[in-house]
């Protein structure tokens, strides 16, 4: 691992931090508090949803350094999430139907995203750096 992949992965864990903490108030706010443990896929997708917009700007900005297009970059992105989501939604659902406590679904949820987006956006989304004129 160069020295540049390994401070993109710092930076990456560092961003997708605050995005976690950004989908676990989220949830659990919604989980929790608004819903009372109820409706664990709308509050799933809606933590998520802020956190992936979060986590897309500062990574792409200061992770990757990317100024390619940013339309197409989220088209990307959506593309991701057009599986991910509707999967992990899935089988959290399963996990918290079947007697798992929903917050550990989410963290388990959490790290496979973590995981998963990062070879995502590093491979496929901001494979071709520009450098910004």
């Amino acid at each position: 691992m160069t020295k540049k992949s390994l401070w993109q992965a710092v930076k990456y864990t560092l961003f997708s931090t605050s995005a976690g903490i950004i989908q676990t108030g989220s949830f659990v706010l919604l989980y929790n508090v608004l819903f009372r443990e109820t409706w664990y896929s709308f509050c799933y997708a809606a933590s998520l949803i802020l956190s992936v917009l979060w986590n897309f700007t500062l990574n792409r900005k200061f992770t990757f350094q990317s100024a390619n297009n940013v339309p197409l970059a989220m088209l990307q992105v959506a593309c991701f999430y057009i599986v991910f989501t509707p999967l992990s939604t899935w089988l959290g659902q399963l996990a918290e139907t079947a007697g798992w406590n929903g917050n550990l679904v989410q963290i388990l949820t959490m790290l496979a995203n973590f995981v998963l987006e990062f070879l995502y956006f590093k491979f496929v989304v901001f494979r071709e750096k520009k450098a910004k004129d």
